[in-house]
């Protein structure tokens, strides 16, 4: 009996080391196979705003390292809950379906939106996190005011009726917007669109007099004299635009925005896998020739771990949270 006994601890001891054993080859598999397939890179926006020439950028890249075609897939609305939320609750959790995480859906709209779709921390899994960038603060020309104090004088004369645009509700453009108008007693009325690109196109035209934009996308056009800049949301000058100050020069006290970016994928996806697309995407960001790009945008280089990204989340979605309550906006 005791012989039987010790003969089947053995077995069982035998059989956990190759069950064990089998489970590590299996993961080695996994990171070793993983990709063999196209992957989609879903964007929660429209395409020409900021978000998706990030992800265009990053494009290429993927493709050439990972060896697989890349696929971007623009999936604009409701603050990018839409795209956000397809790749959360529907796609499979196999690191075939990656997204480009924006600040607005993961940290802003869970305070922001009455009833969400997905939750961010729990449906999703970090990889890695891609931007922190400033903002600025810009006008059209025909708005005829070329400081913020000019512009806050502005907007205290009960004749003027002046609107920012923003890429939509939540986004980094429409809070830095309202944390303004809370922090300067300003009444500028906020209009949401469908993306950056269609709010810059309306800014440029002279349909809307206002934008708080990622600085990337509206360089060229403040270079060019067709919008006027006043100030960057960040707490040090853009290397950028050396000569426009920060919202705290210009006479905001305190006030520091900066909105970011990652890369996701739906929970449960293969740690082996989360790890292959940290490793790839962490290569990329260490090529001189790409980093010039990618600075041009108007983001330093941020890259890192899984965990530190995940650990941004968390403390942006109590940060951010906070500034949505204050500005009391809310949408159904």
């Amino acid at each position: 009996m005791q012989r039987n006994t010790l003969f089947n601890l053995a077995a069982a001891s035998t059989l956990a080391t190759l069950i064990a054993g089998g489970c590590l080859c299996l993961s080695a598999q996994a990171q070793d196979a993983y990709p063999s397939k196209t992957i989609r890179f879903v964007v929660p926006y429209p395409p020409g705003g900021p978000t998706d020439l990030m992800a265009r950028l990053l494009q290429g890249e993927m493709q050439t390292r990972l060896g697989v075609t890349v696929v971007i897939d623009n999936k604009g609305g409701a603050g990018g809950n839409l795209g956000s939320a397809e790749v959360a609750k529907q796609a499979a959790a196999d690191g075939y379906t990656l997204l480009l995480a924006a600040s607005g859906p993961m940290a802003v709209n869970p305070t922001l939106y009455r009833s969400m779709p997905f939750n961010p921390m729990a449906d999703l899994m970090p990889v890695m996190q891609i931007s922190s960038f400033p903002l600025v603060l810009e006008v059209h020309p025909k708005v005829g005011v070329k400081t913020v104090k000019e512009l806050v004088a502005l907007t205290k004369n009960p004749k003027t009726e002046l609107s920012f645009a923003s890429a939509g509700n939540g986004t980094p453009q429409h809070l830095a917007g309202e944390l303004f108008n809370t922090q300067m007693d300003t009444h500028i009325a906020h209009i949401p669109y469908r993306g950056a690109g269609p709010a810059l196109n309306d800014l440029l035209g002279g349909q809307v007099g206002v934008m708080f934009d990622i600085l990337g996308s509206s360089l060229s056009y403040i270079q060019s004299g067709k919008l006027i800049p006043l100030a960057v949301t960040s707490a040090k000058r853009s290397p950028l635009l050396p000569n426009v100050p920060t919202m705290m020069e210009a006479g905001v006290a305190g006030y520091e925005f900066t909105g970011w970016h990652g890369i996701a994928v739906r929970a449960g996806t293969p740690a082996p896998v989360i790890d292959k697309l940290n490793s790839t995407l962490n290569a990329i960001f260490k090529e001189p020739d790409f980093r010039k790009k990618w600075e041009a945008l108007g983001t330093p280089v941020v890259a890192g771990t899984a965990a530190a990204f995940g650990e941004l989340i968390k403390k942006e979605t109590i940060r951010l949270g906070k500034v949505v309550k204050d500005s009391g906006a809310t949408v159904d």
